[in-house]
């Protein structure tokens, strides 16, 4: 599935309402007081192709709990979105594709249970994008709450024989931060991969933006846009 867009607006949700977390801590939450469907339409007004958005109690219990608002954005939104957060089933990924959504983003069950991973991705192929989640050098998982022994090089490699669509790399330490993008982390990843690799965490202006152009296929820009530093 071709990736239209290079910046690929986000829309995290917790309780229908559109968030955004300081390095994935849900102590440190900003709610921005916008429905998600008008959100969704103002993205697509604006021509983005791709919407990335998140369900960030899923990512927490391991289960969808923001779907209503997932629809909501599907009718608002013409372009592909890809959603992530709680997508740990089969179940899942079937329930959302009746609803309209083109791309899982999974990561817990690709390290918890690789045998769902691996049906999801046979039933579905070019429509999972692996997330890996990197904190210090190792990937986090469960809502970025548990750490693993693996590296982010190890988990792509694991699966990049598999007809999934491609990676979401996020570095956790810089998402929400604004501080600016570290490309020398998807550099090295990039190296190592075929398939179309997607950075996010850390962006702060079109710069950061233009930094990544060349060295990854695709960026998920969240806060800039909410805060302003990025207009639509």
């Amino acid at each position: 599935m071709e990736l239209k867009s290079f910046i690929i607006p986000a829309i995290d949700l917790k309780e229908g309402r559109v968030v955004r977390l300081m390095r994935g801590d849900f102590g440190k939450l900003k709610d921005y007081g916008l429905k998600p469907e008008d959100v969704a339409k103002a993205f697509d007004d604006a021509g983005f192709k791709r919407l990335h958005v998140v369900d960030l109690e899923g990512s927490l219990e391991g289960r969808l709990k923001n779907l209503e608002s997932i629809r909501k954005i599907r009718k608002a939104f013409s372009g592909q979105v890809q959603v992530g957060g709680g997508v740990r089933s089969l179940e899942v990924c079937r329930g959302l594709f009746q609803e309209g959504i083109d791309l899982f983003v999974v990561g817990t069950v690709a390290i918890k249970e690789p045998e769902v991973f691996k049906a999801m991705v046979e039933e579905f192929p070019q429509r999972v994008i692996l997330s890996v989640d990197a904190r210090a050098g190792k990937v986090a998982v469960g809502g970025w709450k548990e750490e693993t022994s693996l590296s982010p090089q190890e988990l792509a490699l694991r699966y990049e024989p598999l007809p999934i669509w491609g990676y979401l790399y996020t570095n956790i330490e810089r998402d929400g931060s604004l501080e600016g993008v570290d490309t020398s982390i998807y550099e090295s990843f990039k190296r190592l991969v075929k398939k179309p690799l997607i950075a996010s965490g850390g962006v702060s202006s079109l710069e950061d933006v233009k930094r990544l152009y060349g060295v990854v296929d695709g960026v998920v820009v969240g806060k800039a846009i909410y805060e302003g530093r990025i207009k639509i």
